[in-house]
């Protein structure tokens, strides 16, 4: 994020460069900074002749290179924006002479999402040399906790560890469902609050009670009576809660107990960076060793990869997720 800041404050600078190619697996910031240079680089009275989008399923890198090439009409510069310039994998590199000698007068924006370009091409090297080149990676979803949280900080928001865990199970890392998400929170909750469980229930609609994290948390305190109620849950809404995610989030739990079953310091501190969760979570984790084996937890694995193959329907066409999910937690606990 610091990375971000500094290109944007260098943008409302304007110490701009001709050429920014925007690429990486996480489409969220390629599509923030492409949406600031849009908004930002020039006044709405210039550009009516000086701003141009592109789409890389539409165009070719001659009709890049030549509307690059234009000069702008009473303003200092144009911008030229390609969006899914990824559509043009196969011909990115006859960009390469345009990027040696790029119209300084010209600000040429590349929406390259999803993947990124080889930095042993040429092409690469030399926008990087004359350019910007800016890689946005996909957020591990350890890591996409603290995201939420540094994304409200600056909004006086806060977060609770829980509520942040929830919407994480819900959205997985895709930050742009989040960040929309956590909009709509600030939209309906004041300045100032600490988002919790309880509106992201109401105001989203994931359960506070009935969800993988509160499953996890039942069955590493061996509470067979909760864990039950939740897969109930689950079976009566299959749709919302796949099997195949709860069988997932399970795996990395007990996958965890058996790092942790390796660990010869326990010291809270050090389980938490070790297994990198936040430390408010790390007191579910110790208790779930104490109640596991590690004889238990590896049996656990392989009951889980067993589990995992039948959720996605091979041999066990006939059995329903609910019933499915019913017999593996008594397996799990037993």
């Amino acid at each position: 994020m610091d990375e971000i800041k500094q290109l944007v404050a260098d943008i409302k600078q304007k110490k701009l460069k001709p050429i920014y190619l925007l690429m990486g697996e996480e489409p969220y910031y390629i599509d923030k900074i492409s949406d600031y240079i849009e908004a930002n680089v020039l006044s709405e009275e210039e550009k009516g002749f000086n701003q141009m989008v592109l789409y890389g399923r539409d165009v070719t890198i001659e009709d890049i290179v030549g509307q690059a090439k234009r000069f702008p009409m009473m303003a200092e510069y144009q911008v030229v924006i390609v969006k899914e310039a990824q559509e043009l994998a196969r011909t990115i590199d006859k960009l390469v002479d345009y990027a040696k000698q790029p119209q300084p007068s010209t600000i040429l924006v590349l929406n390259y999402k999803y993947k990124s370009v080889d930095k042993r091409k040429a092409v690469y090297k030399t926008i990087n040399k004359t350019g910007l080149v800016y890689e946005s990676k996909k957020l591990y979803e350890n890591q996409v906790a603290d995201w939420i949280r540094r994304v409200l900080s600056p909004k006086s928001y806060t977060i609770t560890p829980k509520a942040a865990q929830m919407l994480v199970e819900f959205l997985g890392t895709n930050l742009s469902k989040i960040s929309n998400e956590l909009e709509k929170l600030q939209i309906i909750l004041p300045e100032g609050t600490q988002i919790t469980p309880d509106h992201i229930e109401e105001n989203i609609g994931i359960s506070k009670d009935y969800n993988n994290f509160e499953l996890r948390k039942a069955v590493g305190a061996k509470d067979a009576v909760k864990a039950h109620k939740i897969v109930k849950y689950f079976a009566d809404n299959p749709k919302d809660n796949p099997m195949v995610v709860t069988v997932s989030l399970l795996f990395s739990f007990f996958s965890q107990l058996l790092h942790v079953h390796g660990m010869s310091d326990k010291n809270p501190r050090n389980v938490a960076q070790a297994l990198k969760i936040s430390p408010y979570f790390v007191d579910e984790y110790l208790t779930a060793v104490r109640n596991y084996p590690m004889k238990k937890v590896s049996a656990n694995i392989a009951t889980l990869r067993e589990f995992d193959v039948k959720s996605k329907g091979v041999g066990a066409n006939a059995v329903s997720q609910g019933d499915l999910l019913k017999e593996l937690l008594v397996l799990l606990m037993s």
